[in-house]
């Protein structure tokens, strides 16, 4: 598909925000709050999440599982540590209509930390690994690297216009991935011909989650999925609707640094610094508006493109 001129552009925005029309925020941010009520199953340790009757979605969403497998790992740890970081394999793709089990792993219980292994099966074929480690909060040294110079979110494309405005996005294409999120998301890319290798996404969530720290910090896993992998593609001038392109997460690392909050504004800003072999490794630091550093991520994913002939 060519470029598309500014009429075709704001005709396509026009399209994809009547999408949403009469579904609300609430309703989306909930059902998210949702897949975190696990139900215990069997012995101790031991969860299950229920299948889903439909599905818009092919695979389960990375960031459910690795959101939902941090939650059923916390079940099990005393409520005063907090989940501090995580590390996760997807081995195979999830099928949102059957059931997911989680089997949590007590490795170590210390005064300070504890650690966590959460084995996730579906058909009872192991799809996903965690490691999650918790720490009783603690003070000391500190120190962060500054957030860099960014446009504030209200300068930023939001998210429907601005893969509305993408020429490679076809209707299709634009009628799924243009439905409500559980975030308000504002982003930036720079353009292809800068040869950039860093972009950001603001996020917040869509409608108030309350107060549980857990439940936020859940929220922010579930978001630390959403475009990370991009960063591999950026400086090739390519993106996830690119013809010949196909991509999937591999593996994920998470870091949290302090207290967080999704309902306020925060910033994803994201590169890649190697990409080879049909892989991409690709990072991200999430600041709040106020310039705090808040958590850190990982991922290395399958980008493989194969140009059309």
């Amino acid at each position: 598909m060519g470029e598309l001129t500014p009429e075709q552009i704001q005709a396509r925005i026009e399209q994809a925000r009547a999408i949403n029309d009469g579904v609300t925020a609430d309703k989306v941010v909930g059902a998210v709050a949702r897949l975190f009520d696990l139900e215990p199953a069997g012995p101790d340790d031991e969860f299950t999440y229920p299948a889903l009757p439909t599905t818009a979605r092919e695979r389960i969403f990375g960031g459910q599982v690795i959101a939902q497998a941090m939650i059923a790992a916390a079940r099990t740890v005393d409520p005063d540590k907090q989940v501090h970081s995580l590390h996760a394999y997807f081995l195979r793709g999830g099928d949102e209509t059957k059931p997911l089990h989680f089997r949590v792993h007590r490795d170590f219980d210390g005064r300070s930390f504890a650690n966590r292994r959460v084995v996730v099966r579906q058909n009872d074929k192991v799809i996903f690994n965690l490691t999650a480690s918790f720490q009783l909060p603690a003070t000391g040294l500190s120190h962060q690297v500054p957030m860099p110079d960014l446009l504030p979110p209200e300068a930023c494309w939001d998210f429907t216009d601005f893969i509305a405005a993408d020429p490679n996005i076809s209707d299709r294409q634009l009628a799924h991935m243009a439905r409500r999120r559980p975030f308000e998301v504002r982003s930036y890319r720079p353009p292809p011909s800068e040869g950039a290798t860093q972009h950001y996404q603001w996020f917040r969530a869509a409608a108030p989650i309350g107060d549980d720290p857990l439940l936020h910090r859940a929220f922010l896993a579930f978001a630390s999925d959403m475009g990370l992998l991009s960063s591999a593609m950026l400086p090739h001038g390519i993106n996830f609707w690119t013809p010949g392109m196909f991509t999937t997460s591999l593996d994920h690392a998470m870091w949290f640094h302090g207290p967080v909050r999704v309902d306020d504004w925060f910033v994803f800003v994201m590169d890649s610094p190697w990409t080879g072999g049909d892989r991409g490794l690709c990072r991200g630091s999430i600041y709040r508006q106020d310039g705090t550093l808040i958590a850190t991520a990982v991922q290395e994913g399958l980008v493989r493109f194969t140009p059309p002939a």
